[in-house]
């Protein structure tokens, strides 16, 4: 087709699955890959992210300097924001068509036609009802493999569900090819993402624990992480099954969002804290021991939600602090999006008491991070090492998503190296 497509990814790991697997597609068919900023796309592929209302801003904004820069080029937009807003992103200059989330299977007929319209190729697709299977190709050690879609969980705060459709999934036999062809193509690490990932099988009658059986006797993949799983989702049967041997890792990210129970309940999560917290000490009384790597714990946490007072904030903070000692803490100031229940609240929190707020978890999230890496000093852990030199050094991450930094040596790329941290 010789089309030169440049292509802008904004928002999470599946995104970036997502466009990767619009670019193999493409790329096959005859299309050339080139950067945004060289001034030569034909068409611009921007997939959008719309979790905060800064996200919205940023993909309008983005979608703005593409058509400045190159206003004969097509622009192409998908994603969370295209499903949410389609008709403010139609309505900006540039913008040729709006691929939906039942409707990223069409997106790449749709560029590779000189004729068809985006409605014609969307025909009677579903809302949420279809699964666009993606994984990542981009690096040479670590793909991310999309598993698992959409969300049924309808939290107070959020607008995935709309945005992405209800919960749905690809077959573990699916799963287990693309994994295969991820391994024929040299990567020794998986990283499992979903929007709910935890949830997956219920498009299919399966369950994520017969997921992660099958992925484990994968020849050629070494490694595997969860990205991100709820709590509930995660049974004890699966963490005992994982620290027996596996090749699933150390490295858990789990979304706690308010460590008020109070809070909890207003968010519709479906854990209290009491439940959180023995979950993490399961997994530490499995995983961890003498000459062991302590588990890395990645936390969620959301602050400023409607009525969230000061007395409550402190209790996420010492709940955060004594109880969790999480290696990492992600945090996100509470964004109201039109549509949930949570933004027709009256009881709304400043946005100056919420940057306040999120100035003391990013001072705690680097003390307990400082101290979870002091705590694994002196032990052995196997490093992958990826491709990147930079300015001479290379990089690559323990089992328990520590970073290690070595002189450049070509010939460790891709291997897993034992060290002592």
């Amino acid at each position: 087709m010789g089309k030169k497509i440049a292509y802008v990814t904004l928002g999470c790991k599946l995104n970036y699955a997502e466009t990767s697997t619009y670019e193999r597609a493409l790329n096959g068919a005859g299309c050339e890959a080139t950067s945004w900023t060289s001034g030569e796309a034909d068409v611009f592929l921007v997939n959008t992210c719309s979790v905060t209302e800064h996200s919205d801003k940023k993909c309008r904004n983005i979608i703005r300097k593409l058509h400045r820069l190159r206003p004969d080029a097509d622009i192409v937009v998908t994603g969370c924001y295209a499903q949410l807003k389609r008709e403010e992103i139609l309505a900006l200059d540039g913008v040729k068509a709006v691929f939906g989330a039942a409707e990223k299977n069409a997106v790449v007929p749709f560029i590779l036609s000189e004729t068809a319209s985006a409605e014609a190729l969307c025909g009677d697709m579903k809302e949420g009802g279809s699964m666009f299977p993606a994984y990542s190709s981009g690096e040479r050690t670590r793909s991310f493999l999309k598993v698992q879609d959409g969300c049924n969980n309808y939290c107070s705060y959020c607008t995935v569900p709309y945005a992405r459709g209800e919960s749905r999934n690809i077959p573990i036999s699916e799963a287990v090819r693309q994994a295969e062809e991820i391994a024929a193509s040299g990567i020794r690490e998986i990283v499992l993402t979903g929007v709910n990932t935890g949830d997956f099988g219920r498009s299919t009658g399966e369950n994520f624990f017969d997921l992660i059986r099958a992925l484990d006797k994968v020849e050629g993949i070494d490694r595997y992480r969860i990205s991100s799983i709820e709590p509930n989702l995660l049974t004890d049967g699966m963490i005992e099954w994982i620290a027996s041997g596996t090749k699933f890792l150390p490295h858990f990210h789990i979304p706690l969002q308010s460590g008020c129970d109070h809070i909890l309940k207003e968010m519709g999560r479906k854990y209290d804290t009491e439940f959180f917290a023995a979950k993490i000490d399961s997994i530490r009384r499995a995983m961890e021991g003498p000459g062991k790597l302590p588990v890395f714990f990645g936390i969620d946490v959301i602050v400023g939600f409607p009525g969230e007072t000061d007395e409550m904030f402190e209790t996420t903070r010492r709940f955060l602090e004594e109880r969790i000692r999480p290696a990492f803490i992600h945090i996100f100031p509470y964004s109201r999006r039109a549509g949930t229940v949570a933004a027709e609240r009256k009881d709304q929190v400043r946005d100056s008491v919420k940057t306040d707020r999120v100035a003391v978890l990013e001072e705690l999230c680097s003390r307990l991070n400082d101290g979870f890496i002091a705590g694994c000093s002196g032990l052995e852990a196997n490093v992958l090492f990826e491709s990147s030199d930079r300015k001479g050094m290379m990089y690559g991450y323990t089992e328990n998503y520590i970073q290690v930094a070595r002189p450049y040596n070509a010939s460790l790329v891709g291997k897993i190296c034992k060290v002592r941290l």
